[in-house]
This record gives C-alpha cells, sequence and structure tokens, in this order.
C-alpha cells in the first residue's frame, strides 16, 4: 500500500509541476504528526536564511529552533536542527487550503482516489496593525503575472509608488496570485524571498518565489481556504502524544498552557502525558513536534 502511495505522488507532481521542492506527505486520521528533524552542518558564510530556503522553511521555523545561533553568521561546522516536521492543524476533516498564522504556514490537502496528502509550504503574513484576518474564504480568481495595483494605503505611507506596478521583478506579487473572496487578500510570490517565515506584508499570504507555482498549479478556483491561529498543535504518532507550541504575541505561558491543557483534553490526550514535559515545551517554544508523552 505504502508503494502504491508513493507512485500516486509523485503522479501528483508530475502532472502539477516540479519548479520547487514541495513537503509532501501521505496521512491518514489516525495520525497527525507529519515529517521529521534532521540535522545540517552549516558552510562558510551560509545564514540561517539561506538555509531556511534550501529547506523550504520561513526563518522564524528555524531560528525557533535553533535557539541561541547567530542567525546571521551561524559559523562553519555549526550543527543546525532542521524542523521539517509538523502537527497537522487541528481541524477536524481538513480540506483545501489551511492557513496557520502562529507558524507562518500553509497546509493544502487533497485526495488520489482514497490516497490523502498533505504539501506544506512556508509563508509570509501580515505585519504587526495590517494583520491577515482569520475566517473561511475561497479561491475566486487565479492570476499568471499579476499586476499590483497599489492601494491607497500605501501610497499615503510611500508617495513615491506608482498607481499600478507591472510585471516584472520589481512586482512584489511575484509571478503568480490567487484572490480570496476576501477580495483584499491575496496568496501570491514575492520579490522580497527574505520576508517568508516573517510578519512583514500589508495582510497578503506571500510564499517563496519557487513554491507559488507550485501551489498554484495544484489548486483550483472555488477551493475552500481556512485561516486559523493556532500557537499550541497536539497530535499522535504511534504510541506517543506530541505537542507542538509557537511563540504568539498575543498570548504568554500561561494563556499557552491552558490552550495545551484544552486541546489535549478535548483530544482525550490529557491523562497520557507528562506534566513536566508539557510545561518544558511550553517555555521552549520551539515550534517543533516535542515528545511529552507520560
Amino acid at each position: 500500500m505504502k508503494k502504491v502511495v508513493v507512485i500516486l505522488a509523485l503522479l501528483f507532481l508530475i502532472c502539477h509541476g516540479t519548479d520547487a521542492a514541495p513537503q509532501v506527505f501521505s496521512h491518514d486520521d489516525s495520525e497527525s504528526v507529519i515529517g521529521s528533524v534532521v540535522t545540517y552542518t552549516a558552510k562558510a558564510r551560509e545564514s540561517l536564511i539561506e538555509v531556511a530556503r534550501t529547506f523550504d522553511l520561513g526563518f522564524n521555523e528555524i531560528a525557533a529552533a535553533n535557539p541561541g545561533v547567530d542567525p546571521f553568521v551561524p559559523g562553519e561546522g555549526t550543527t543546525l536542527a532542521i524542523p521539517t516536521s509538523w502537527i497537522l492543524p487541528d481541524m477536524g476533516a481538513s480540506e483545501g487550503i489551511v492557513i496557520n498564522l502562529s507558524e507562518l504556514r500553509l497546509y493544502y490537502f487533497y485526495q488520489i482516489g482514497p490516497a490523502k496528502f498533505v504539501q506544506t509550504f512556508p509563508i509570509g503574513i501580515g505585519s504587526e496593525g495590517n494583520d491577515t484576518p482569520t475566517g473561511q474564504f475561497v479561491v475566486i480568481e487565479k492570476i499568471i503575472q499579476p499586476s499590483w495595483h497599489v492601494p491607497e494605503s500605501i501610497r499615503k505611507e510611500k508617495p513615491y509608488l506608482p498607481a499600478l506596478v507591472p510585471p516584472g521583478p520589481r512586482n512584489p506579487l511575484g509571478s503568480h496570485a490567487m484572490r480570496l473572496s476576501l477580495p483584499s487578500i491575496l496568496i501570491h510570490g514575492t520579490n522580497k524571498p527574505w520576508g517568508v517565515g516573517r510578519r512583514v506584508s500589508h495582510g497578503c499570504i506571500r510564499l517563496y518565489p519557487e513554491d507559488i507555482p507550485v501551489l498554484f498549479r495544484s489548486v483550483q478556483k472555488n477551493v475552500k481556504v481556512t485561516v486559523v491561529r493556532q500557537p499550541v498543535k497536539a497530535g499522535l504518532k504511534g504510541e506517543k502524544i506530541y505537542l507542538e507550541v509557537h511563540g504568539d504575541d498575543a498570548k504568554g505561558d500561561s494563556e499557552l498552557i491552558s490552550d495545551a491543557v484544552s486541546l489535549l483534553a478535548k483530544k482525550r490526550f490529557l491523562t497520557l502525558v507528562s506534566t513536566e514535559k508539557l510545561y518544558h515545551a511550553i517555555q521552549e517554544k520551539k515550534g517543533t513536534p516535542v515528545d511529552i508523552s507520560e
């Protein structure tokens, strides 16, 4: 069965293009932890920003997984944790696109026959005061080589900008864009890839230039898009319980603990976890699944 699943996944990627190296996983309803954390040895003059992009991660993810490491000069020979493992957002029956603002990551759920897959990408989102809205939307328009109609609010901040920026290297929308049913919000590429994994946009969701064509070809119009804020996620892999915690400016440790306890109780995991491991995971906020099993 596993070979069949892998073949189906490869066929999907062949049909939809392979410009980037997106994270694609098969999954089922019994387990919600995907991927695995690996290590990487930093090269001379290599920054965490470059390493993150190499592994299709956002800057936030690699920085949180490697506390104390200089993000600009980690140093040749430094062993880095590469956090390519995630707990799927708590959505019940997941479908279409799910965006978790707390972890700055997008998940695209799809099926090929009975087999279920999830494809995941790092993203950049709205900055403070330009928060990306939560809620349920659909993709209403797909645009190749979009022009950027500069909003008046941005032109007030930057009056030197023209009313319209045509497609090209100076266009912040990148090569592809998908408009949501909240028309002011787009999922698009970027000409500033360093902003992936950061809160730097005016509310839109941006992907690496090599990732946006892959998602664009995979997603059809009218696909459901759910935007949530889940700084704490819990999941099962094998017989072990995992917790994934992300720093959230709106929530302190006490609120995160409350969220974790409520989520674990909802999933009937609460009696199976170590309180000490739970508190430690909350304090570290490494953004990767941590085993908190008793």
